[in-house]
């Protein structure tokens, strides 16, 4: 028989003396005892629910191919004998695997993935394209393309079993894995196709040897709209991809350009939110001193790409399409005032946006990355902390070795809070629950 085991609680201390760390270990400890029943072991999954008053609900599911009939009574005195303290109610329901997985403690919403199979395909065919993978550093590949390099890379950005380890060493449960720069942005044609595919098809594959870990925010090859469209159908049919993942601009083209709105429309329609990085950003050769063209030229271009989305309509048309800006948004949530004052003063931006700007902030959703819990915590009292989830920047050395840090810390947040930016705002967000 298949399975489903649901408890509600009313235990608010489990997160304001326990936080969600107690809470996981007691799901854990319910998982354990049921796949001691199970024929296929590792086939039952415990998801973890909070609501906004402290309580929520353990989901116990059988996942495999049932469990013997005569184990059940086992099985619920085993959930009872754990669970007793809380208020149960248990029944045997048939049930149908859904896309959900195990609710973890913390969700890395801004965590960076290079597969050796996207690399390959550069080695293989971006010559063509001004694009190359430089293995001469012994600290690891560097990918190039144009008159860009990145750093080098080590093997935690491909190696699953390293990267494991290391969000259990930072308390992180799960990764949204995505691509950044140079994104797949440098190819044309089935170069750029393929190398997309590539990206898309190991986040699958990532996710369907660690389902609990990690799941995908496709890359698509947005310089050539309809191919990525073609992409983006494909890749929603792929399990674990959840989100897609675009740059603030496409080789100079704004998110404002008309050529992008099918992708939009389709994105809304998926139900997959769109979370955004920096490329290719402002500033030229004013920002190559210092390394401003990250420390400046990041944060600005988010916010570029922002007011792009709002001036050019893109909100407006798309209502349900859900856009995350990296960077706690960058630049804008200090210069929507400004941005504001713009609408009612000039031309240029009049009769742009259906509303004044700042009724667009809440249309986003912002990462954690800000480097400063004053800033973060300004963030938060501009939009909201429904409205924040964790990122690391994982792993570079502009991002958190230890992301939980600045919300349980630095932030000076309620419980609650906390809870919702360390992992149940990304749930929500990612269609996880």
């Amino acid at each position: 028989k298949k399975i489903k085991l649901v408890s509600e609680f009313k235990r608010p201390e489990l997160f304001v003396q326990g936080d969600a760390d107690r809470l996981h270990q007691v799901a854990w400890n319910l998982l354990s005892n049921a796949i001691k029943f199970t024929p296929a072991r590792g086939q039952v999954s415990v998801r973890v629910e909070s609501n906004d008053e402290g309580g929520g609900r353990f989901i116990v599911e059988d996942t495999g191919a049932g469990i013997p009939e005569r184990f059940l009574p086992h099985v619920f005195e085993r959930f009872r004998q754990e669970d007793g303290s809380l208020t149960r109610s248990s029944s045997r329901v048939p049930i149908v695997q859904s896309r959900a997985v195990t609710s973890p403690p913390a969700i890395d919403i801004h965590a960076h993935f290079y597969p050796e199979a996207f690399l390959k395909v550069i080695e293989d065919e971006g010559a063509a394209f001004g694009a190359r993978v430089d293995r001469s550093n012994p600290k690891g590949p560097a990918v190039a393309a144009g008159d860009s390099a990145g750093p080098p890379l080590d093997a935690t950005y491909w190696d699953l079993d390293r990267r494991v380890r290391a969000m259990d060493k930072a308390g992180v449960r799960l990764h949204a894995l995505s691509l950044t720069v140079p994104m797949v942005y440098w190819a044309r044609g089935e170069t750029a196709t393929r190398a997309a595919r590539a990206v898309n098809d190991a986040m699958a594959q990532a996710h369907g040897a660690y389902p609990e870990r990690f799941v995908g925010c496709a890359t698509l090859p947005m310089q050539e709209p309809a191919r990525a469209l073609a992409e983006l159908e494909r890749a929603a049919t792929l399990p674990g991809i959840r989100a897609v993942y675009l740059g603030t601009n496409v080789n100079g083209r704004e998110l404002s350009d008309p050529g992008f709105e099918p992708i939009y429309a389709r994105c809304a329609a998926l139900g997959l939110p769109v979370l955004l990085h920096p490329i290719a950003v402002v500033g030229g050769a004013r920002l190559r001193p210092f390394y401003l063209n990250n420390l400046l030229g990041n944060p600005f271009d988010n916010a570029i790409a922002a007011a792009h989305l709002v001036f050019g309509g893109v909100l407006d048309r798309h209502p349900k399409l859900q856009v995350c800006l990296p960077h706690a948004g960058g630049a804008l949530p200090y210069l929507f005032g400004r941005l504001e004052h713009g609408q009612r003063v000039r031309p240029e931006a009049q009769h742009r946006a259906r509303r004044p700007f700042s009724a667009y902030l809440r249309r986003f959703t912002y990462d954690t990355v800000s480097h400063s819990a004053h800033a973060l915590r300004y963030l938060i009292a501009t939009v909201g902390a429904d409205r924040v989830m964790l990122g690391s920047d994982y792993c570079f050395d502009m991002g958190y070795a230890r992301p939980r840090d600045i919300i349980v810390k630095g932030a000076r947040l309620s419980k609650a809070d906390q809870a919702r930016i360390l992992g149940g705002n990304a749930l929500r967000f990612l269609g996880l629950r």
